[in-house]
C-alpha cells in the first residue's frame, strides 16, 4: 500500500459533473490499494468572483478580510467531493486547512507554510479514509486564518506530500502536462516527458501556470516525486525530477511569458553605498516582490535604479517609495505599465554559449524592443512592449526548435 496525494486545480473542479469525475479519480486510485489524500481549489473562477464582490465594497480591502473570505471557496468544494466520494462507497472526510494542521507564517495574503501537524490527517487515513484538504490556506499560530497566495494550492498538496512521506504527488490540471510553451497561445508547443525541478523552478518562476514556484521548491528540497497530469484525459503526464532523463538534445527547454509587468524607475538617488538596501528592504517590509534590477550612475555622480514588479503592486510601490522619500532621497519617480517578460529557459545553456545572443537577434529581426534583461545559468528573461509578448514567444519557440 502506498500513500498518494492528488491535487485537483479550479478547472479539475469547476462544476458538479466535474467533481463526479475526480472522485472517479480518487477511486480508481484507492482500487489500487493506496491511501488517497486529495488537495483541492475552489470551483472554477469562485476565487475571482469572491474578489470582485469584495472590490465592489472597498477599493483597498482589509487583507485579513480578504483571507477570510477567499477561503471560504475550497470549503465548498473539499464538502461537494467528499459527497461524491461518499456516493461512490468511499468513507472520506473533509478538512479546511487548519483543521488539516497547515501553519503558515502570520502574513495575509501571500502567507509561508512553516510547519504542518499531521496527527489529524494521519488518523484518518488510518481508519481507512480519503482525506479531502482545502488547499490554498492556512491558520497562523495565533489562529489568524491566511491564505497562500496565487497557486497556492499547489504547495499546500506538495508541503502534504514532503511532510507525509508520500510516495507520489500527482497535480491533475486541465492540460495533459508541462509543455515547452502555453498550447493555449502557441499551436505547435508539445509536451515534455520530463523536466528537471531546476527547469521547473524556472519555468514556474517566469509565468508558467502549471504549476506554482513554491510547489515545486518543495519538491526540490524534499525530493518529492512529482507528476503533472490531465484530469480529463487517461495519458502520461510529465514527470518533475532531478535530473531531466528525456530529451537531453534540447539546450532550450521552454519559452515562459507573463504579462502585467511595471517597470519603475527611481532617478536622481543619492550614490551611497546603501541607498540599494534601504530602497529594498522598504518594499519587502510591504510584501512587494521585485523582480529585474539595473541602476546605471549619471555623470553628477547620482544614481537612477529601475526594476521590474508586477502590476497589481505598482499603486503600492510608488506609495510606499513616496511615504519615505525623505529617507530614501531621491528626485523622482518614474513608472511604465503594459509590458511582459519573456524568457527561454533549459540547463542546456550552461555548456552552451551564444543562447543568450541568438534570443536578442530573433527579437531584434522581428523589430521587438529589449526594455531589460536577466540571466542565471539556465534562462534568459527579456522584458518587452505588452503587445508583442506572444510574438516574441512563437518567434523564440520556433528559432529554438522547440515545436512539433
Amino acid at each position: 500500500m502506498g500513500l498518494i496525494v492528488q491535487k485537483f486545480g479550479g478547472t479539475s473542479v469547476g462544476s458538479v459533473e466535474r467533481i463526479l469525475n475526480v472522485a472517479e479519480c480518487v477511486k480508481e486510485e484507492t482500487d489500487r490499494g493506496n491511501q488517497v489524500v486529495v488537495v483541492v481549489s475552489a470551483m472554477g473562477k469562485t476565487t475571482d468572483q469572491l474578489v470582485n464582490m469584495a472590490k465592489e465594497i472597498s477599493s483597498q480591502p482589509s487583507k485579513r478580510e480578504m483571507d477570510m473570505l477567499l477561503s471560504t471557496g475550497e470549503q465548498v468544494t473539499i464538502s461537494l467531493l467528499s459527497m461524491a466520494l461518499k456516493e461512490k462507497d468511499l468513507e472520506a472526510v473533509s478538512y479546511t486547512g487548519w483543521q488539516a494542521g497547515i501553519i503558515t507564517e502570520p502574513i495575509h495574503g501571500n502567507a509561508r507554510i512553516t510547519k504542518i501537524k499531521t496527527e489529524a490527517i494521519e488518523g484518518q487515513l488510518q481508519a481507512g479514509k480519503v482525506v479531502v484538504v482545502a488547499g490554498f490556506q492556512g491558520i497562523t499560530e495565533t489562529g489568524e486564518i491566511t491564505t497562500l497566495g496565487r497557486g497556492g494550492s499547489d504547495t499546500t498538496a506538495v508541503a502534504l506530500a514532503a511532510s507525509l512521506n508520500a510516495d507520489r504527488c500527482d497535480i491533475y490540471t486541465d492540460v495533459t502536462g508541462v509543455f515547452t510553451t502555453d498550447p493555449r497561445y502557441i499551436k505547435s508547443a508539445r509536451k515534455l516527458l520530463s523536466v528537471s525541478y531546476d527547469e521547473m523552478l524556472e519555468l514556474a518562476n517566469l509565468g508558467a501556470g502549471v504549476l506554482h514556484p513554491r510547489a515545486v521548491e518543495f519538491a526540490k528540497n524534499y525530493q518529492v516525486r512529482l507528476e503533472v497530469r490531465s484530469s480529463m484525459e487517461k495519458v502520461e503526464g510529465t514527470i518533475i525530477e532531478g535530473e531531466a532523463t528525456m530529451e537531453q538534445n534540447l539546450v532550450v527547454r521552454g519559452v515562459a511569458f507573463e504579462d502585467k509587468i511595471t517597470r519603475v524607475t527611481v532617478l536622481g538617488l543619492t550614490n551611497s553605498i546603501t541607498s540599494l538596501s534601504t530602497i529594498f528592504s522598504t518594499l519587502a517590509k510591504n510584501q512587494i516582490n521585485v523582480d529585474i534590477i539595473i541602476q546605471s550612475t549619471t555623470e553628477t555622480g547620482a544614481a537612477n535604479l529601475s526594476f521590474s514588479i508586477h502590476t497589481d503592486d505598482w499603486l503600492e510601490t510608488l506609495n510606499v517609495l513616496e511615504d519615505n522619500k525623505s529617507i530614501l532621497d531621491y528626485e523622482q519617480l518614474d513608472a511604465e505599465n503594459k509590458l511582459a517578460k519573456v524568457s527561454i529557459v533549459g540547463s542546456g545553456m550552461i555548456s552552451n554559449p551564444g543562447v543568450a545572443a541568438k534570443m536578442f537577434e530573433v527579437l531584434a529581426e522581428n523589430n521587438i524592443a529589449i526594455k531589460m534583461v536577466s540571466t542565471s545559468e539556465i534562462k534568459v528573461s527579456a522584458v518587452v512592449e505588452e503587445k508583442y509578448m506572444l510574438k516574441a514567444v512563437e518567434a523564440l519557440h520556433e528559432a529554438f526548435g522547440l515545436g512539433d
